[in-house]
């Protein structure tokens, strides 16, 4: 499996500087952390929906990808160890909340700050949830896409 390259992104931002780190790109690590997590359910639920080898190319594709909603996806993923949803499932769902949540702290709280060791934690979570999601059945991913793109009634 290839690293997705916004985790490449975090681990620099993460590291870049050799002493003391500044806050500001630990900040935009833990953010972009967060967005390599939100692309990997994004991706997963265009994949699934129109097809993983119309990838980026379609407007069809693209259209599914952004149809995913941060806000409806947390509260999704708050709820899928409760709806049955398999570990691989449920360890995914856990990371996103962790991650939107510190990812919040990083981008609207000035006061925040964050260590190196907690940002590259955070993005060692990241990728773990990635790896959590890709491992489930494709059965088990189709159910957790409908679960997180379409309104319950």
């Amino acid at each position: 499996m290839k690293r997705p390259q916004l985790l490449d992104a975090a681990d620099l931002l993460a590291h870049a500087n050799v002493g003391r780190p500044v806050q500001a790109f630990l900040k935009r690590a833990i953010s972009t952390a967060y967005y390599a997590a939100f692309d990997a359910l994004a991706s997963e639920c265009a994949n699934t929906l129109i097809s993983s080898e119309a990838r980026r190319t379609t407007r069809a594709w693209a259209q599914v990808y952004r149809a995913l909603d941060h806000g409806t996806a947390k509260v999704a993923c708050l709820q899928a160890g409760l709806r049955g949803f398999p570990i691989e499932i449920v360890n995914f769902a856990d990371a996103f909340v962790r991650l939107q949540e510190a990812r919040h702290d990083a981008d609207y709280d000035p006061l925040s700050k964050f260590s190196r060791s907690e940002a590259v934690a955070l993005i060692e979570l990241s990728e773990a949830g990635i790896r959590s999601l890709r491992q489930a059945d494709a059965p088990h991913r189709r159910a957790f896409v409908a679960w997180v793109l379409l309104k319950r009634r």
